[in-house]
Order: C-alpha cells, then structure tokens, then sequence
C-alpha cells in the first residue's frame, strides 16, 4: 500500500491527513488492496460487504442491469473515489448494484467496523477520518440528487440539456470533456443510444451545442 500514499492522501476519507499518520493508520483500519482486469466484479449485486473501497488507479462504473439486460450507469468512480460505503456501514443491506472494472484498476479496502470504532491506541486522526466519511456521505448524495435531475426530464433532449449544463458549471466553462462515450452516456441517462445521438446531431444542426467524441461546447 506505500505506493499508492499519495493516491490516499487526495481522497476524501484521508483529506487534511499526511502520508506519514495515513501509513500508521493502514494498520489499524485493516487495510488490504486487489488487482482487478477489465470486465472484473469488485462486487455484485445481492452480495454483502464489510469494507470500503477507494479506488487506486483505473476505472470502475456502479451499475445496474435489469431481468433484460439492459443497463443503467449510476456513476462512474474515479482514481481516489470512495465507493460501497453505503452498504458496509449499513451492514444488514445487500449490495444493489455491481461494481465493475471499466479497466484495469486496483482497489482499497478499509474494514467499516475498525474504521468506524476508535481504535484503543487512541490514534489522533481516527476522528478526523470518520468525519471525513461522513462528509463524502453528504457529496454522494448531493450527485445521486443531481443524477435524479437529469432523468427525471421527461424527454430525451431535457435529459441532455441538464446533464450537459451541469458539466459545463463543474468545468466553468462552456467547453468540457465528459467521462462517458455514447453508449455510457445513453445508460447514465436513461435513454436509448440511437433516439440521444438522433437528439445530439439535432441539438448540433440547431446550434446550440457542438461536440467532438466526448468534448463538448455549449453554444449561446
């Protein structure tokens, strides 16, 4: 896990926390970490966990497929984000969705009861650590509220109007590079790949936006 310090030390659990106390608290959190190959489960839904992840390097997208396979991005998690912590600090709950290797990545796991019980060494930055949890609660949260936005428009275009005016506050600016490709688009949004490409082209022709792959501008 040394390698990865300064990984640990830009996320959100270990924020306002140095590479020297992380490496002292690896321990007591139980800390290990998994290499995962693109196309890997971190986990499946139904499963139960008892750890939180943070990813190391790579990608991972949260998603869900139905009885027919077809599927819904909740998120994407990114190099330092923190994910599964819902359901290892819930404890009794079964995991919703799968977590699964966009590509090859590795992955942190710190076991929820040591991280959520102050250890008896009384180590200084326990507290800082369980803080910092719950504050990264709070900002999934507001992006899962966020997500709920975008999907509850009713069409497609409304749906691609707030997503993409969304990413353009976040990059404060009117040209910006999304993290998804069109089919990952079309399942974080909720719509059908082809009638969202038909939109966008549309959307392009009309001049409100133009786009290059995943670079967009929005257009006044």
């Amino acid at each position: 896990m040394k390698k990865y310090l300064d990984v640990l030390k830009r996320t959100k659990l270990f924020s306002g926390i140095s590479e020297n106390d992380i490496q002292l608290m690896l321990g007591c959190l139980s800390a290990t970490h998994k290499d995962y190959k693109k196309g890997e489960y971190i986990f499946r839904q139904g499963e139960y966990i008892d750890s939180i992840c943070v990813l190391l390097n790579g990608t991972v997208h949260i998603q869900s497929d139905d009885y027919w396979g077809n599927r819904s991005i909740i998120s994407e998690i990114e190099m330092g984000d923190m994910f599964g912590e819902s359901y290892a600090v819930y404890g009794s709950s079964a995991v919703l969705n799968d977590a699964v290797a966009i590509s090859d990545c590795t992955v942190a796991f710190f076991n929820v009861q040591r991280l959520m019980t102050v250890c008896s060494n009384t180590c200084a930055f326990h507290t800082t650590v369980i803080r910092n949890l719950l504050i990264a609660l709070t900002h999934k949260n507001r992006a899962l509220m966020q997500k709920l936005t975008h999907i509850s428009k009713r069409t497609t275009r409304e749906k691609l109007v707030s997503y993409l005016s969304a990413q353009s506050k976040l990059s404060n600016s009117n040209h910006f590079t999304i993290a998804f490709n069109r089919q990952q688009l079309a399942d974080f949004l909720s719509v059908d790949r082809s009638a969202m490409s038909s939109e966008l082209s549309k959307m392009k022709k009309e001049g409100l936006i133009d786009f290059d792959k995943n670079s967009f501008t929005l257009l006044s």
